[in-house]
């Protein structure tokens, strides 16, 4: 075998071997790729999930809506006959104005008319300011008057 067709052969080669790394790394950039953004979703998923349940035990704490709102930092207002709270948050999930807002906490209420049992039933939502719901669930508090 001459010379120059070993050249050749180690240069085909090296080719071979640069495109088969080229190929793994492509993949594994796409697959950290992934990873990254379903890290990003799963810390925005976790961080609604927390706003929810603090808003959920404040409600159930506390004694009326301004207290809610009072203890969430946030904005009340009555939309025929509901009763609605809302705290927005920057992308850092940290309390902000309505302007700066990127996602926002929804809590919406009723209260029922009954003499011996105040029942409050409402809804908690936190959403992008997109209109995509990120976490929606169903709260009642209820507390037992005495009416002797």
């Amino acid at each position: 075998m001459s010379r120059s067709s070993r050249s050749t052969l180690f240069l085909i080669e090296q080719l071979i071997v640069v495109a088969v790394f080229a190929i793994c790394s492509a993949i594994c950039v796409r697959i950290l790729a992934y990873a990254y953004f379903d890290a990003r979703d799963s810390k925005t998923l976790d961080s609604a999930l927390l706003v929810a349940e603090n808003g959920a035990e404040c409600f159930k704490a506390a004694g009326d809506i301004q207290s809610v709102s009072e203890m969430l930092g946030g904005i009340v207002s009555y939309e025929g006959g509901t009763g609605v709270v809302t705290v927005y948050y920057d992308d850092q999930w940290q309390v902000c104005a309505e302007n700066n807002a990127h996602y926002f906490f929804k809590l919406a209420y009723r209260i029922p008319e009954s003499p011996s049992l105040t029942l409050l039933s409402g809804e908690i939502s936190v959403e992008i300011l997109n209109g995509e719901r990120l976490i929606f669930f169903p709260v009642i508090r209820g507390t037992w008057r005495d009416s002797r």
